[in-house]
């Protein structure tokens, strides 16, 4: 995928990972459309500033109809509530489903058609290494990033018919407002976010974006009692 002269078009791109791909992406020579909920928060120079919620559909509509000529479309936006399965507000969890998994499927659905006009066009969903495990302290996080796991590969096989590569990044906890609350090691989200538009570059599917990530990875192939050590 040639990045230089494309247009992109960047979720949650007002900070942490987002911000830092839709960097990557202008210093590459894209046109990047930088997506935020608040406009104002937007501060990368270079970008175009555009107002989104993925989780609103006259939103998204309106996103798509601003943004034009999209070839690269990045689902960055994302949240994580804490709530867990049992005992977690249902409402939080709620609004993880409807922004991780029905968000990003609503401004694929949005920017399907542009993608599908041009040779080569991308689309590239933040997943986590959550996706392939689940912590009880994150369960609905977990699910949510699961769903959207699935929902990455069910887009992949629909757009292939249009030329549009679809990828799935899992990474672990990053230093970022999302992951403020865990404690311990962090990755840095620059660094991710080259290895990310490396990836769109070179036409990947999965990229792993730390080793954590391939632990976890090469885990499901175990099942439960790989994952799981404590139920074997």
């Amino acid at each position: 995928m040639q990045i230089q002269g494309a247009t992109a078009f960047v979720t949650g791109a007002n900070r942490g990972l987002g911000r830092h791909i839709a960097q990557q992406l202008r210093d590459r020579g894209a046109n990047v459309y930088a997506a935020a909920r608040d406009l104002r928060s937007v501060d990368l120079e270079g970008v175009i500033p555009l107002t989104l919620d993925i989780t609103d559909q006259s939103s998204v509509a309106a996103a798509a109809a601003t943004a034009q000529d999209v070839s690269i479309l990045v689902n960055n936006a994302g949240v994580a509530t804490g709530a867990g399965l049992l005992a977690g507000d249902l409402d939080q969890i709620r609004l993880e489903f409807d922004t991780n998994f029905f968000g990003t499927l609503s401004v694929t659905r949005a920017f399907a058609s542009q993608l599908g006009r041009h040779q080569q066009s991308s689309v590239l969903n933040v997943l986590s290494v959550l996706s392939w495990f689940s912590l009880p302290s994150l369960g609905g996080y977990s699910a949510s990033k699961s769903a959207q796991w699935s929902l990455t590969n069910g887009i992949r096989q629909e757009l292939a018919r249009q030329g549009t590569t679809v990828a799935g990044l899992h990474v672990g906890f990053m230093d970022t407002d999302l992951a403020a609350g865990i404690d311990g090691p962090k990755l840095d989200p620059a660094d991710i976010a080259r290895t990310a538009v490396d990836a769109i570059e070179s036409g990947e599917t999965e990229i792993l974006g730390d080793q954590l990530s391939e632990s976890v990875r090469a885990g499901l192939a175990g099942g439960v009692s790989a994952l799981y050590p404590e139920f074997s």
